[in-house]
């Protein structure tokens, strides 16, 4: 460069920089005008040869390359955040937290320091406070749901309050009177109660059909023998309940009231021996809702309960005052009616799927109801509470019975198994891999519940000894389901009907009954 120049050079920066801080003054006197004088002074750059660009060597920056740019700063932030973390060593609170935040629990060949790295790399993603506000949230999603499951009470009708009243006074002499049977028989020596047990076990096991009879040209669903042991019900899905006799199986009377598939037709714990022939001496329900009563006499129904239409009813059952009838609807409950007062005193709630069974006890103060929700309840009837929750069974319970000794009570369920329940110590005392198919029906034996019969759909009605539940006669005979069962009072006969539309009287061939 020349000494000529240098001056020039100088100017010409003198000039720049004055030109720039004027610029300068400018931008802040008026801001908007920024872009315009940052052109400015990008020109007065170029045409002070400080900046030497031509327009070929602009180059702007694509936005695929800023926004990659912005992905990579958020990704180190992600990770300087990741780092921050503190998270637990403790490899059963990692996989909590991230069963809390819905993400899998281990994945396939993860070992805990890469689960415990996974669930650092997921908080820096999502913000460690998320952990937090889903804890939060779970902690009053299951406060909500305690508060939902609170037992709660309403005021009942005068009714339900001396319905309540006369059931604690009936049943409490009875539990009074089987106590103190109880301690008599507990007073028998050990070694009497052994030979009178094996005694009945080998009359069970020489149990024979004495009668086999077609009980109706559709399947039949249910039987039941009378109180005095002389007439055998069986209802049909034909929508037919017929009246036999016992034990050469005549045809007594059609009772035709039923529109389809009778669910279950039951007699008056007094009916036959007692009770005046053309009183209400039979109740049976329908699969559309319909309960009917019945007498002795007439072929038509005297009475129909009206109120569960359009749910099913699957069974019904009397209480042993026989002022009551126990009905099971498919809307998830069950119900108490007067048949005194005409009308329903007790409509309970409690089952999260259809009601299907009921029994009572022999006493009249507790129910038990079987649900096709797996469970089952103990209800008791003079103050309303349900007492005990029997589960255990992996599907629906289609049956229960109640034993005579007051505390035993028997399941029989959809997943093959029987369950027997005590009542005292509030638990299932023993598990009965009974058959092979459904469990249709479980019966203790009357009066002294020393044995239990099961049927089922494998065919078979099977005979089980107390307390030990060992088997002691498997009765083939059928060819179809056997869809119920029962035990006479006097306990001379067994009765089994099946899907095969016959039904089978059973009978000891040694002296004594069973």
């Amino acid at each position: 460069m020349s000494d000529d120049d240098e001056p020039q050079y100088k100017r010409s920066k003198t000039l720049h920089y004055g030109s720039l801080e004027e610029q300068e003054r400018r931008r802040l006197a008026n801001p908007e005008s920024t872009g315009s004088l940052a052109s400015d002074a990008i020109q007065a750059g170029v045409s002070a040869g400080n900046i030497n660009l031509t327009e070929a060597d602009i180059m702007e920056i694509d936005e695929d390359i800023r926004q990659s740019q912005a992905e990579l700063l958020a990704e180190f932030e992600k990770r300087k955040r990741a780092r921050q973390i503190q998270v637990s060593t403790d490899d059963s609170e990692v996989k909590a937290n991230l069963r809390q935040l819905g993400e899998p629990i281990c994945l396939f060949g993860e070992g805990p320091a890469d689960r415990r790295e996974r669930l650092r790399k997921l908080l820096g993603t999502i913000g460690e406070d998320s952990l937090k506000k889903k804890g939060i949230h779970q902690q009053q999603q299951k406060q909500k749901e305690e508060q939902e499951n609170i037992t709660w009470y309403h005021e009942g009708p005068d009714s339900l309050r001396d319905a309540r009243i006369w059931l604690a006074k009936y049943s409490l002499p009875r539990a009074k009177a089987r106590l103190e049977k109880q301690r008599e028989l507990k007073d028998i020596p050990q070694t009497q109660k052994q030979a009178a047990t094996q005694d009945l076990h080998k009359r069970l096991r020489s149990l024979t059909i004495e009668c086999s009879q077609i009980g109706d040209n559709r399947p039949l669903s249910f039987c039941q023998f009378s109180p005095n042991c002389k007439m055998l019900a069986v209802g049909s899905w034909s929508g037919l309940c017929k009246l036999w006799s016992v034990p050469n199986c005549d045809h007594i009377r059609t009772l035709r009231g039923h529109n389809c598939n009778v669910g279950a037709i039951v007699f008056h714990p007094q009916a036959t021996l007692t009770l005046d022939d053309s009183a209400c001496c039979l109740a049976s329900c329908g699969q559309d809702g319909t309960v009917k009563l019945w007498n002795l006499i007439s072929d038509e129904p005297i009475a129909d309960i009206e109120g569960h239409a359009p749910y099913r009813v699957s069974r019904l059952a009397y209480h042993p005052s026989g002022r009551f009838l126990g009905t099971c609807c498919f809307d998830n409950s069950w119900r108490l009616w007067d048949l005194e007062a005409q009308e329903e005193i007790l409509h309970q709630e409690g089952h999260s799927k259809p009601v299907y069974d009921l029994a009572f006890q022999g006493d009249g103060a507790l129910a038990v109801t079987g649900g096709l929700d797996a469970f089952s309840r103990v209800w008791d009837l003079r103050t309303g509470r349900c007492i005990m929750f029997l589960e255990g069974h992996l599907k629906s319970v289609l049956c229960v019975d109640v034993s005579p000794d007051g505390y035993h009570v028997a399941t029989g369920s959809e997943d093959n198994t029987c369950k027997i329940w005590d009542l005292r110590q509030r638990k299932c005392s023993y598990t009965i891999p009974a058959h092979t198919n459904i469990i249709s029906k479980v019966k203790f034996q009357p009066n002294h519940g020393n044995y239990l019969i099961t049927s089922s759909y494998d065919q078979t009605a099977k005979v089980w000894a107390h307390p030990v539940w060992s088997p002691l006669k498997s009765l083939a005979g059928h060819e179809g389901k056997v869809m119920c069962l029962d035990i006479s009072s006097d306990l001379k006969y067994m009765v089994s009907a099946s899907f095969d539309r016959t039904f089978k009287l059973w009978q000891t061939e040694l002296p004594g009954g069973l």
